[in-house]
């Protein structure tokens, strides 16, 4: 396919990236490799293992400028067995590991769920299930042989505004679905929670909250367990600028982009949600950003 390039990564024994010269994994070398040779690339695919942690990859396109300014980050696309993926979210691990099937359905933004002929309709619907337990953002796309129309796979821009309207859409499905959602026996350490705080909030109170969350993890669920972030994503009124903002977070990382959504009217201004990781607790995140908003408020009078 013209224009179009493949590259690998490999991981240590842990399921982290192989670090080479200057720091730098496998993958991105790769990257910079082709970057550096004669031509133009529309798209690069980088494949890792199947014990890899995608955000080790993710983050650098935040953190490197100059490879920033040359390529952006598309979206995360898991591949999940239909035949044992459920299996893998099951699985037990024991304190302090992560379950790396869910970890890795928590960060997707296209979960291909391959080999679906090897299974039964209700095994595959209980599998969707449970990813959307998991990863209620992610849409799911069933293939087989790992075949897949690549229009569903690329130019996802699911790390930039492009897609605000249609975020909007979709929390505001997500938070009206979640209560009804059927939790059954998997393991609730990786999930997906989704929330909303009426009204517009002050720069100062979205860097608190956010700062408490990612950076100095202060947010602690009613076992005192932290909050652990894998991926978060936000639409945010802004009281000062009078605009709608697209947060976004990976792990320690977050952004904002302005979007083209107007400034809503007085009683449609909703600050909204979705956070995927470990440890969450809906209720305590909805509070903090709550007081968060409020706090910035007072110091503003």
């Amino acid at each position: 396919m013209e224009g179009f390039s493949y590259c690998s990564t490999s991981e240590a024994g842990d399921g982290q990236p192989e670090i080479l010269e200057g720091g730098r994994d496998s993958g991105l070398l790769a990257i910079e490799s082709l970057l550096r040779k004669k031509g133009r690339f529309d798209y690069i695919l980088l494949e890792t293992t199947g014990l890899a942690d995608p955000v080790a990859v993710a983050s650098v396109f935040w953190v490197d400028a100059d490879l920033g300014s040359d390529v952006y980050l598309d979206g995360v696309i898991t591949v999940v067995d239909a035949k044992y993926g459920l299996e893998h979210l099951l699985e037990k691990k024991p304190d302090g590991l992560v379950n790396e099937a869910a970890r890795q359905a928590g960060l997707a933004d296209i979960i291909l769920l391959n080999k679906v002929d090897l299974a039964t309709r209700e095994d595959r619907e209980r599998l969707k299930g449970q990813l959307r337990i998991v990863n209620a953002l992610a849409k799911i796309i069933e293939t087989q042989r790992g075949r897949v129309n690549l229009d569903y796979v690329l130019d996802l821009h699911s790390f930039d505004n492009s897609a605000s309207v249609g975020l909007r859409e979709r929390l505001s499905q997500l938070e009206t679905q979640e209560g009804a959602a059927t939790h059954g026996h998997l393991d609730q350490s990786i999930r997906s929670v989704t929330f909303e705080v009426p009204g517009s909030v002050t720069q100062s109170a979205l860097d608190a909250f956010l700062q408490d969350l990612l950076w100095e993890k202060k947010m602690l669920n009613e076992e005192g367990q932290c909050m652990d972030v894998l991926r978060l994503k936000g639409l945010v009124p802004l009281t000062c600028q009078r605009k709608v903002v697209l947060v976004q977070g990976v792990r320690e990382l977050f952004d904002q982009e302005d979007t083209p959504i107007d400034w809503p009217e007085p009683n449609q201004r909703h600050c909204r949600f979705i956070i995927i990781g470990r440890s969450l607790d809906k209720d305590i995140l909805r509070e903090a950003f709550a007081e968060a908003a409020l706090a910035a408020h007072d110091e503003s009078i």
